[in-house]
């Protein structure tokens, strides 16, 4: 072989090496693909620079064709992008650009996300909307003052603690009212009797059903007790049987909810045991003397009386006993009245019938 053949073939071969790498580089830099130009507008673009890539779905599909600054100071700096053809498919007018890195300190590079399937068709030469990116040196700097705050917040702790170390050591000295509690044990056996019998006051106090409505608030006892087996109205049709008492005749005193003759209401008790019903209605209203608010809560606090006796003294179904507290009702005595009035049994259970949402309106 001669050395003008081999001269030859070498210069060959290095020409194929070069233009290999040209259209390598070219693909890349999307030189001799088809093309369509897209622009973004950045308040900042965190080092972007001139043929950076672009990605869209995580792949390479375009390059950074030019980045040029704004005319105004208050304005965006433009990020030139040249897209493949074939992200016609996935990019729409509500596709969104943000510069990313490769890890904290890589290359930047731009991510297009998908449009949606509605929107409309990206265009040459449109501009889309944009992500800000992630600015490094801004999460140094609140990494910087979290650290800050943490090193405060442990100087702090340190502080409580010697603070409570000298609590401490104050209490077991026996001085100060802690100290004297936990030391003498007279003085705890005081406290516990004053508790004790504070307590005791308190219970015997919230069973007064004219003061549920101020322990209510205060998380002793509910008074919802009062109306959660009441009805908002009676039962259409006429009762089968009803019984009808004066209030001296049953309740201990006139602002009271206490049966004191219980034996009035037996009657009524023997007959809803003895036979079926649908519905018992404990109906009770008092007289027009008094505060409207506490003469509801009264009515409400004798009705539930009667029916928890009637359901804890006879064989019956007390789900079919219901209430209603009337409060103040013209026509009605200064002690008040009760009826209980027996409905015939039905095709519709106790439970179908409206349950009171807003108690019964009184007379002012």
């Amino acid at each position: 072989m001669s050395q003008t053949f081999r001269l030859g073939l070498f210069i060959v071969a290095a020409l194929a090496i070069l233009f290999a790498g040209i259209f390598l580089i070219g693909s890349r830099e999307t030189l001799f693909q088809s093309t369509y130009r897209v622009n973004a507008e950045f308040q900042n673009v965190a080092g972007l620079a001139d043929g950076a890539e672009v990605r869209v779905g995580g792949l390479h599909q375009g390059a950074v064709k030019q980045i040029r600054l704004p005319n105004r100071p208050d304005g965006k700096v433009t990020v030139a992008l040249d897209l493949e053809k074939a992200t016609h498919d996935v990019l729409k007018k509500d596709s969104v650009a943000s510069i990313k890195s490769e890890g904290l300190i890589g290359d930047k590079y731009v991510e297009v996300s998908f449009g949606s399937e509605g929107a409309a068709p990206l265009k040459d030469g449109d501009t889309i909307a944009s992500e800000p990116p992630l600015d490094l040196s801004n999460l140094v700097k609140k990494t910087d003052q979290l650290l800050d705050s943490a090193k405060s917040a442990v100087s702090d702790l340190d502080q409580t603690a010697g603070n409570l170390k000298s609590i401490s050591g104050k209490i077991d000295q026996g001085k100060g009212t802690v100290g004297a509690l936990i030391n003498d044990k007279s003085i705890y056996e005081k406290a516990n009797a004053g508790a004790t019998a504070l307590d005791e006051d308190m219970e015997a106090l919230k069973h007064n059903f004219l003061l549920r409505g101020f322990f209510k608030n205060r998380g002793y006892e509910d008074a919802a007790d009062l109306t959660k087996n009441a009805i908002s109205q009676l039962p259409p049709g006429t009762p089968a049987k009803s019984f009808e008492y004066d209030g001296s005749q049953i309740f201990d005193k006139p602002d009271k909810a206490k049966l004191k003759n219980e034996k009035a209401l037996k009657e009524a008790g023997d007959y809803l045991q003895a036979n079926k019903f649908g519905l018992a209605v404990v109906v009770v209203s008092v007289g027009m003397k008094g505060e409207t608010e506490k003469d509801r809560v009264l009515s409400e606090g004798r009705a539930t009386a009667i029916r928890e006796y009637l359901a804890k003294n006879f064989r019956l179904d007390d789900t079919r006993i219901k209430t209603i507290g009337l409060g103040k009702t013209n026509g009605t005595g200064d002690d008040g009245k009760a009826e209980i009035l027996v409905y015939p049994p039905s095709e519709s259970p106790a439970s179908t019938y409206p349950k009171a949402r807003s108690r019964p309106t009184a007379v002012k």
